[in-house]
């Protein structure tokens, strides 16, 4: 039994295991900038599909480079209020290479350029990782944590029928969730008050019929009969 023994072997030895991951890693993360005129480009960005278990195992390896790069950016910020924006090797970059400024500004970069290399030997990809502290650490840099999501495919994989699935960057293509309204709950009581109000109603409008008709009936009474007595005065002079 492998008892306290996190992490999965998937077949390989612990060197194999790390430079797969170290691939795959790079693979995700230089998805971001895709060349539609290379060769072999990705179709969908920040999006690779592999194994079920790989895409498990790999999830913690790439939350980890983000949270590094999250960490120098604020390091970054700091160096940037003693940076220059004069061109490099120029008398301007020279003087201010040769000044005090630079001191702050090489002291308040050095963390930053301390977790670019540790990112770098967990990559040994320079692309990847100025895509890493570049675009991601800002594209995360309100989240605190999970940035990444596995879907599972119900299609398997051609050859061994493994189970597959896509990892990908979250916040594109996420789902909206849509609040559900609760039913509304009505009480026997409130039942029974509406009925009784309907019922009044309805004897009210009974009635007001009822008295209408009564009044038609008492208005045209004296018309039926001054016309008989009209017809009964007729026929006497004849």
């Amino acid at each position: 039994m492998r008892h306290r023994m996190k992490g999965r072997k998937l077949g390989r030895n612990a060197s194999h295991r790390k430079a797969m991951f170290k691939n795959m890693a790079a693979s995700l993360i230089r998805t971001i900038r895709i060349d539609d005129e290379a060769e072999n480009a990705p179709k969908i960005q920040g999006r690779i599909i592999t194994t079920v278990p790989k895409a498990k195992e790999l999830r913690p390896f790439i939350e980890k480079l983000i949270t590094l790069a999250k960490k120098a950016q604020k390091h970054q910020a700091k160096a940037g209020e003693f940076a220059t924006t004069a061109e490099r090797n120029s008398s301007e970059w020279k003087t201010w290479r040769t000044s005090d400024q630079w001191q702050q500004w090489a002291s308040a970069m050095a963390p930053a350029v301390d977790y670019r290399r540790r990112a770098f030997a967990m990559l040994r990809d320079k692309e990847a990782v100025d895509i890493l502290f570049n675009e991601l650490a800002e594209r995360f840099e309100d989240r605190d944590g999970g940035y990444t999501r596995i879907v599972r495919l119900a299609k398997p994989r051609l050859g061994d029928a493994g189970a597959q699935a896509l990892i990908e960057f979250v916040g594109e293509r996420d789902r909206i969730k849509v609040a559900r309204t609760a039913p509304v709950v009505v009480d026997d009581e409130e039942e029974s008050a509406d009925e009784t109000s309907s019922g009044e109603t309805s004897e009210t409008t009974e009635e007001e019929t009822t008295a209408e008709s009564d009044v038609a009936e008492s208005d045209t009474a004296p018309e039926a009969e001054a016309s008989s007595e009209a017809g009964e005065e007729e026929n006497k002079t004849e």
